[in-house]
């Protein structure tokens, strides 16, 4: 036994869950890609309790990583060595007043929405896989088909319950230690944990009416898609690349306006001078939450086939708009990227960089940027595949860097110091000054990457 694991053995005795299932399962992540094996499992229910951690790990060096929905792609919510916080005993909810709701950082978005759906409320925003937790998503941002109306996921919060790395136990919101509060937000986990979040709500829908508009044009599919976040027609907006016959690729639209009682809306003004294909339109009806929940049937077919256990070398990248066709064409071209056309999903769709508030959140020049996510999975037992798709994400990553893009930090992409300061540009010295000041230990959210 080393003499850290010596150390949190007489420190937190038989709450330190060493046991092999537990070790192992956290050694992992849903990236499948990187293995890190920490020294013990904590499950703290409390603000106090990770409180205790922190000033315990902190002057040790003690590196700790926090765990809520276990999503995260390349290692950043593990801690090789070092302790583990699983956040899902803490996933206390509400109660709803006043088109709030205070909720705690382990709970997963799809509680959250079952909890405020009764009141006739949902957070403005939210992400496609309600299967992730609060905290997680709120450390990285969050995205979703409704942020070029109402910005990150992260943008709703009102106040934040946070423990800084130097086990400091603190409120803040943007009138209440304003400076914490940026460096939480987007800021990857690395000045706090976030304990529990406030979150602002908006009255829910009691239907939605989906369009999936084709088009062939790329050209034309990202102008009207520009279009229509400027205008603003939609609730939700997002998009997909599909292939087409042959070697080609198809570009898919999904418009989403909400309405409430038997009249629908006039799809004639929603779909004014578009220039999809009008005899490949598709449109439904459906309930708000089933249209919310629309991605659990995908998970529970994929954990049926076993296929959500393989490894994903998934890259997210949010491109400016002068150069995201030539980005698009070219990845997409790629053969290292083939895969896609089988079994990968393709998201692409516009943003509105003035929405986007966050003062950690990283995005490229121009009014109007666009997510391009490659979403793929790599066959099981074979590393030099999977190792190679991560290869691929480097590259594509680097030319879109070269275009003026930047990654949306939840990926299986390796970042070296170099890229990180990139990244931040200039809010790099402001995240530094931070990291020292909130954490000084360097223990927090090491799994990213980032060297201060």
């Amino acid at each position: 036994m080393t003499t850290q694991a010596h150390d949190l053995a007489a420190r937190f005795g038989p709450a330190l869950d060493t046991r092999w299932a537990s070790l192992d399962a956290s050694a992992q992540d849903f990236g499948h890609l990187v293995r890190a094996t920490p020294l013990g499992v904590l499950r703290p229910g409390s603000a106090a309790e990770i409180k205790d951690v922190l000033e315990f790990a902190g002057p040790r060096g003690i590196a700790v990583s926090v765990r809520g929905g276990g999503h995260s792609m390349y290692g950043q919510g593990q801690a090789g060595d070092g302790i583990v916080l699983d956040l899902r005993g803490m996933r206390r909810i509400g109660p709803v007043t006043d088109r709030q709701v205070t909720v705690q950082a382990g709970a997963l978005w799809r509680e959250v929405l079952a909890a405020t759906l009764p009141h006739g409320l949902t957070p403005p925003v939210l992400t496609d896989y309600l299967g992730a937790s609060v905290g997680g998503v709120l450390s990285a941002g969050g995205l979703g088909g409704a942020t070029h109306r109402h910005g990150l996921v992260a943008d709703q919060v009102l106040e934040l319950e946070v423990v800084t790395g130097a086990g400091d136990h603190r409120v803040c919101s943007p009138d209440r230690d304003p400076a914490l509060w940026g460096a939480v937000l987007a800021g990857l986990g690395q000045c706090a944990v976030i304990v529990a979040a406030t979150l602002r709500l908006a009255p829910a829908p009691d239907r939605v009416r989906r369009h999936c508009l084709y088009y062939t044009d790329l050209t034309r599919y990202l102008a009207d898609q520009r279009m229509l976040a400027e205008e603003q027609r939609f609730g939700h907006l997002e998009g997909q690349a599909r292939p087409a016959d042959g070697q080609g690729w198809q570009y898919m639209i999904e418009a989403v306006v909400p309405y409430d009682g038997p009249c629908p809306p006039d799809d004639g003004a929603l779909l004014a001078g578009l220039g999809h294909d009008p005899a490949a339109l598709e449109t439904e009806d459906l309930d708000y939450p089933q249209f919310a929940h629309r991605v659990d049937t995908d998970e529970e077919i994929l954990t049926a086939t076993g296929e959500w256990l393989h490894p994903h070398p998934w890259l997210n990248l949010l491109l400016p708009h002068d150069s995201a066709e030539s980005v698009v064409r070219a990845v997409l071209a790629d053969p290292a990227f083939q895969d896609l056309r089988d079994t990968g999903l393709v998201l692409l769709y516009p943003l509105l960089s003035a929405r986007l508030r966050a003062p950690l959140f990283t995005r490229p020049p121009g009014q109007v940027p666009y997510l391009f996510a490659l979403l793929r999975t790599a066959a099981p037992g074979s590393p030099e595949t999977a190792a190679a798709m991560v290869a691929a994400n480097r590259a594509a990553y680097e030319l879109a860097r070269s275009r003026g893009a930047v990654a949306y930090p939840v990926n299986a992409l390796p970042m070296s110091d170099a890229d990180w300061r990139d990244h931040y540009g200039s809010r790099w010295s402001a995240l530094a000054d931070a990291k020292r000041r909130h954490d000084p230990c360097l223990v927090l959210a090491r799994g990213h990457g980032l060297r201060f």
